[in-house]
């Protein structure tokens, strides 16, 4: 992984050395995606800024990357890893100068133009200066798994890995678009298909879309826009359903070796599901000395992701790190503020921020790893969301139905009257313009809409988490040969190999025990651990008086499209207990996206925001839900002799409809009834009487308020002494 950024006049003229500093701060700003070098170059019309991280031949990788004759010039982050079998087919008067990998990107594109990359496989953005021309060629790879931004004028382009360094330039307006990203359906949650564009979410920024190479004329300024890639379209009715098994394992355990191959240590995420599992079947023998990390919160504790990681990890010998979120944990405000920043997207939430620091403990703990393999986007394109949209494969296409439509819906919103309550009583093909082809393969609108999902979210936080780390992340399930496999199974064999992963699971599910290969998917924090989840968002919403939600709505923009009152209003139902609710994320969204319009206007620079003290590791001996229940359940052994606490700050006040307020630092966390028998019980607790005391005292059995008291122990409210 790396930092790329430049600047190019467009407009005929060369740069002067007024813009070294320019380049140099593109550099400090990325230094964080490549902390091993930086290089900088100053020539013609044309700036480059350059960070690296070293994973494959460390001494020998230095960018810019220079052909033989001096004409092209090229920077470029990621990993081509059938770079050996390029160079092969190079021409026999081509002499590699270096051990990079992207090297011999610069003679494909000297022989193919913008076919260049074509039959590169790998994970790219790319920044090449054609001297000769005069030309800039921008590239990404075909899932954009490594990102690449720029703004332009009639006179400039500027470049960028991430957006933050787009602001270095006084060009690039500082300005977060409101309208354009509540609009967006992903971010409300919205049953839809993902739409054409990704969205940015600032003004005057764009993306070079995935699979595309843009060529910009740096004497006028003119634009050609060539995509290399598209999923297929045409199934494949000559092959049988064993045989696209047998071929799909071969493809990903092929990946998996590519992304398993570093000069440097790796790394990986397990879950115990039957996804990274399989990544670490096929990973550990090329990967030697290879550590896997786990996140130890209740949410994994209670879905068991913790303990089908640990147990997996016992069975081979490899160390597993379980690294603890324990009950209560918070992020401060600021360090919310800088997370938000450096994903630089308002879709941050409990995923990204436990990703984020299960990075932080890696790279704290193993130094030199520089790589984590990563079991994401397998869900998206083996059918792993089928068994949560219906019962059976049917169910499924029906759940596709009813998406399909309601996008259709909104590009025709004057229809939506007719679909009220009960049955439309209009066609799906009224839905369709007259004239236009209507799409009849829903399963292939729906691949296409996660291939527009991931870039949206997972690529993007995949890539901000670790990088905030020094970190690569690497997704063998992202290798475009498979997706190209799954995209073209006939609609017949569908049931059969893409209902519930069956293809992944019958083509590499034997190099794992059975009770993971056929483990059922659970969320990463949906389900059982959801309550865990947006408590702790909650929590982190009420901090400071509200800071975080008083400072979004106090953001440029924000009094025009934001009911403050409103918003209001909703934190406090949330502060009294009904926190489990989907609105609860998407509240968060909407104060993320409150940062991002106040953050921009100044920049902050990430090092001098605080990120915290990295987690730490629980030492599991042989069960972490067993190791952790005093942590997470420290009320449900009910030993009478522990004495119960009041955390400091928490008050119960009688209101003058006769309900109790159970408030904690002057925040309502709960609406009881003053004839509840929990009321009498905290009514007595005074921090030196028994359990057995207080219960005594109260007139009230254990059995009686079980559930309440576990629910206070919980969320802090009242803890546990010896």
């Amino acid at each position: 992984m790396c930092g790329l950024a430049g600047f190019a006049r467009l407009d005929g003229q060369d740069l002067g050395p007024e813009f070294d500093a320019l380049l140099s701060n593109f550099a400090d700003l990325l230094h964080h995606r490549g902390p091993d070098e930086r290089e900088l170059l100053r020539s013609g019309p044309v700036g480059l800024a350059f960070t690296r991280l070293s994973l494959v031949n460390p001494q020998d990788g230095t960018q810019p990357l220079v052909s033989d004759d001096g004409n092209l010039v090229l920077i470029a982050n990621g990993e081509v890893y059938n770079h050996k079998e390029l160079a092969a087919g190079l021409p026999s008067d081509v002499r590699l100068k270096t051990g990079s990998d992207c090297e011999v990107l610069l003679y494909l594109y000297r022989r193919h133009g913008l076919d260049f990359l074509r039959d590169v496989r790998g994970m790219f953005a790319i920044i090449l200066w054609d001297r000769a021309r005069g030309q800039l060629v921008l590239a990404r790879d075909r899932f954009g798994i490594k990102p690449l931004y720029y703004h332009r004028t009639d006179q400039r382009i500027v470049m960028s890995s991430e957006i933050k360094a787009l602001f270095a330039d006084p060009t690039t307006p500082r300005r977060f678009a409101w309208d354009r990203a509540l609009s967006v359906p992903l971010a409300a949650a919205a049953p839809r298909f993902s739409p054409e564009q990704m969205c940015t979410w600032f003004e005057g920024v764009e993306s070079v879309p995935a699979a595309t190479v843009l060529r910009v004329d740096l004497r006028d300024g003119r634009t050609t826009e060539h995509r290399y890639w598209e999923l297929p379209t045409e199934a494949d009715e000559s092959t049988s359903a064993e045989g696209f098994i047998e071929r799909y394992g071969d493809l990903l355990e092929e990946s998996v070796q590519d992304c398993a191959t570093a000069d440097t240590e790796l790394g990986l995420f397990l879950s115990g599901g039957i996804d990274s599992s399989i990544v670490l079947a096929l990973a550990r023998k090329r990967a030697e000395g290879l550590h896997t990390f786990t996140a130890l919160s209740g949410g994994t504790r209670d879905n068991g992701d913790a303990e089908h990681s640990s147990w997996l990890a016992r069975q081979w010998g490899i160390p597993n790190h379980q690294v603890l979120f324990e009950p209560g944990l918070t992020p401060t405000p600021e360090q919310w503020r800088r997370l938000v920043w450096l994903t630089e997207s308002p879709l941050v939430g409990p995923e990204v921020y436990y990703k984020h620091e299960l990075h932080r403990f890696a790279r704290q703990a193993r130094p030199e790893l520089r790589g984590m393999l990563l079991g994401a986007a397998s869900d998206e394109f083996n059918g792993g969301y089928s068994d949560g949209m219906g019962d059976d494969w049917p169910g499924f296409l029906a759940g596709l139905r009813e998406m399909n439509r309601t996008t259709s819906l909104d590009r025709m919103p004057g229809l939506r009257y007719w679909w009220g309550e009960g049955e439309a009583f209009l066609s799906d093909d009224a839905l369709h313009s007259p004239g236009a082809e209507r799409d009849t393969d829903l399963y292939a609108s729906y691949v296409l809409s996660e291939y527009r999902k991931v870039q949206q979210y997972n690529v993007w936080h995949e890539d901000r988490t670790a990088a905030g780390s020094g970190v690569e992340a690497r997704v063998p399930f992202l290798d475009h040969r498979i997706v190209e496999l799954t995209a073209s199974i006939p609609e017949r064999l569908r049931p059969r190999l893409l209902w519930d992963k069956r293809i992944l699971r019958d083509a590499v599910g034997s190099r794992v025990p059975r009770r993971i290969a056929e483990r059922t998917k659970v969320p990463f924090f949906y389900g059982n651990g959801t309550h865990h989840a947006y408590s702790m968002l909650v929590r982190l919403m009420n901090e400071n008086g509200r800071e975080l939600v008083e400072q979004a709505l106090a953001a440029p923009g924000a009094d025009a499209f934001l009911d403050a009152d409103r918003i209001r209003r909703r934190l406090n139902d949330f502060a009294q207990g009904r926190s489990d609710s989907p609105s609860v994320e998407l509240l968060m969204r909407i104060v993320n996206m409150g940062l991002l319009a106040e953050m921009v206007t100044s920049a902050p620079r990430l090092e001098s925001m605080d990120a915290g003290t990295p987690r730490t590791e629980l030492l599991v001996h042989s069960d972490p839900v067993a190791d952790t229940r005093e942590l997470f359940e420290p009320g449900r052994n009910h030993d009478l002799n522990a004495v119960p606490v009041s955390a400091d700050g928490l008050l119960m006040l009688s209101h003058a409809d006769g309900d109790q307020y159970l408030v904690n630092d002057g925040q309502i966390e709960f609406v009881l009834d003053p004839d509840s028998p929990i009321v009498r019980v905290l009514e007595r607790i005074d921090g030196t009487s028994t359990l057995a005391t207080v219960l005594s005292e109260a007139g009230v059995e254990l059995k009686a308020v079980e559930e309440e008291l576990d629910t206070l122990v919980d969320q802090r409210l009242v803890l546990f002494a010896a």
